[in-house]
């Protein structure tokens, strides 16, 4: 497996990250971490997605991703000592990561500065990933957002191609597009009904990667 993640560290450094991780597995359902436990842990995904969510004020919950092979998720557990998880993490299949501890990420700086590269790279693309999503929140009409993040989850899936099913609810893709379900179903309403895909109770099937694409464009 390669995480694109590791791409800026040196060989040695890259061997010396993932012998320092050890390897972790949850069931479909499990969670691996709640919103406000402490945090000492990096992941990253060898296989399998997870879904990343938080409670709202009003006693819902909100899935802000969908991560799959390759991703990473609990960042902010290699920076500080004392912050807690601000999300809480479903595996939604069968998962497998690797699990990295600060205290192990720090005896390895300490041995080998070099792997610093690895948070530093980390942390930004952390940072340029939200920055994306808040241009996109601010200046991005809530109807293209609802199709692009359709299409984002459709790759985390593996697959771009007609007939892929993606395991989404419209309450799920609503929250991942930072709108409301009625504006997600009348979105997802009009494109089944222009053939682009079809709708279930728990998924999502694509027909017409193309005609949803154009719908993506701002």
């Amino acid at each position: 497996m390669e995480w694109p993640i590791l791409r800026g560290l040196s060989e040695e450094d890259r061997h010396r990250v993932l012998t320092a991780a050890r390897r972790r597995t949850f069931s479909r359902r499990e969670v691996v971490f709640h919103e406000g436990d402490p945090g000492d842990t990096l992941h990253l995904i060898g296989r399998g997605r997870v879904a990343v969510r938080v409670a709202t004020s009003q006693g819902d919950v909100a899935t802000l991703a969908v991560l799959g092979p390759g991703d990473t998720f609990g960042e902010l557990a290699l920076v500080s000592h004392e912050l807690q998880r601000t999300a809480t993490v479903v595996a939604l299949e069968k998962t497998e990561t690797l699990a990295l501890r600060r205290a192990s990420f720090e005896e390895l700086r300490r041995a080998h500065p070099s792997v610093d590269r690895f948070l530093v790279d980390l942390l930004t693309s952390q940072v340029r990933r939200l920055s994306d999503l808040l241009v996109e929140a601010l200046f991005t009409p809530a109807e293209t957002r609802v199709v692009r993040r359709l299409l984002a989850v459709a790759e985390v899936y593996g697959s771009l191609a007609p007939g892929t099913t993606v395991p989404l609810t419209q309450a799920d893709l609503a929250s991942l597009a930072g709108t409301s379900r009625a504006t997600a179903n009348r979105v997802l309403r009009a494109a089944q009904e222009a053939g682009a895909l079809r709708l279930s109770r728990s998924h999502i099937e694509l027909l017409d990667v193309p005609a949803l694409r154009r719908r993506a464009r701002a």
